[in-house]
């Protein structure tokens, strides 16, 4: 029976989606759930499994087609076994090998001289009664696939490397461009600075972690604390916490904040759902599965919609000072920043503290200067006295 293959359902904020890669061509035997194509959207890469073992009889959107819900990919054929599919391409490579080669060869053999596209006539085997064995066909090969270096001369045209190689935005590049621009364009963005001395914290995590990790199975790190920082801060500015709509404006109850994560296609944005109530080992065991879920393309769209404030981290790159960009609909971001040891006055004497910059982007439309500046120093002053954030003072 012929079983179509369609494009999943697709969110309503998604339009459209662009045919990555295919993991099989026509023709080859699948096995049910075994990857077949990638779907690429502008927030995720959807993998469309095989509903079925069978064999791939046809490919209705080829790579980089632009597809929507439900449109027809490809066409399956399970009343044909994977076995059989294999078996008769097996026979069809063993008798393409015999009509290559002459004389008494082994399956491997015949595999190896078909593959280097040799006849066994032209080998001379070191078997007994002069059979052609496995390794003299490599050793017939090897003359072959060696191929000279050739250098050629320097040219005026050529020297400094002068190469030009257009590529195409991926979508989830041009989503980040895209809303990147609106960030710019439609919010009155303002950002505050200051610094935090990460001392307290360190001394903390020094003192807790190998029993922090053993205890919860999680990796005891910066980010933990800064979000229930955070959570706490938003709680008490909820303004920091709300975002516009039209000529409303919309106060969360909840927070929802999104960690930057880098992936090989991009910066994603998975959100901490009610991170208000989540324990730190939580927070730590949901970021590193996002991150690894990034990492190996596995975030889907529920990971990623939805989000009342941001935390980025560009100090994991070694970024001492920046400005992030707003998160649309979100009304403020926070910037993280690599901890560097400086000169510091604390009761009148200057000490060295690992200092970290921290940064507030906002939106002046809906956050006042003197909100923003507040919620900053709430962030402070929790991760200066960790103790505080257990506390909630």
């Amino acid at each position: 029976m012929s079983i179509e293959i369609k494009t999943p359902a697709l969110p309503e904020s998604v339009a459209d989606g662009l045919v990555a890669t295919w993991h099989k061509k026509a023709g080859d035997p699948v096995e049910r759930d075994e990857p077949l194509v990638d779907i690429e959207t502008d927030k995720v890469v959807l993998e469309v499994p095989a509903p079925a073992s069978g064999v791939l009889t046809s490919i209705a959107a080829e790579e980089g087609a632009t597809v929507t819900s439900g449109e027809l990919l490809a066409v399956l054929d399970d009343t044909a076994s994977t076995s059989d599919s294999q078996a008769s391409a097996d026979d069809n490579k063993a008798g393409d090998s015999t009509t290559k080669t002459t004389g008494q060869t082994s399956p491997a053999v015949r595999k190896a001289l078909n593959e280097a596209g040799l006849d066994a006539a032209d080998v001379q085997g070191s078997g007994k009664h002069g059979r052609v064995l496995k390794q003299d066909v490599a050793a017939a090969a090897a003359p072959a696939t060696e191929k000279p270096t050739v250098t050629a001369p320097e040219s005026h045209d050529s020297a400094g490397g002068r190469e030009e190689k257009r590529a195409p935005m991926t979508r989830l590049r041009q989503r980040i461009a895209e809303r990147l621009l609106e960030a710019t364009q439609t919010t009155a963005m303002l950002t505050t600075f200051n610094e935090i001395n990460m001392q307290p914290l360190m001394d903390l995590r020094s003192r807790y972690r190998d029993q922090f990790e053993k205890t919860h199975q999680a990796r005891l790190g910066f980010m933990s604390m800064f979000v229930k920082a955070a959570a706490i801060a938003l709680q008490r500015f909820p303004e920091v916490n709300a975002s516009i709509d039209d000529n409303d404006i919309i106060y969360h109850s909840y927070c929802d904040i999104g960690i930057a994560v880098s992936s090989p296609r991009g910066l994603v944005v998975p959100i901490l759902r009610n991170a208000e109530t989540m324990s730190m080992a939580t927070v730590e065991s949901s970021i590193a599965s996002f991150a690894a879920k990034a990492r190996d393309g596995k975030l889907d769209i529920g990971d990623l919609t939805g989000g009342t404030f941001t935390i980025t981290n560009g100090g994991v790159f070694g970024s001492l000072f920046s400005t992030p960009i707003l998160n649309p609909p979100q009304s403020a971001i926070l910037g993280m920043h690599a901890i560097q040891k400086r000169v510091v006055v604390e009761d009148d004497e200057m000490v060295i503290r690992p200092m970290m910059y921290v940064a507030l982007s906002y939106d002046h439309r809906i956050i006042d200067g003197k909100s923003a500046v507040l919620f900053l120093r709430t962030i402070k002053e929790l991760v200066e006295d960790p103790a505080r954030i257990l506390l909630e003072v």
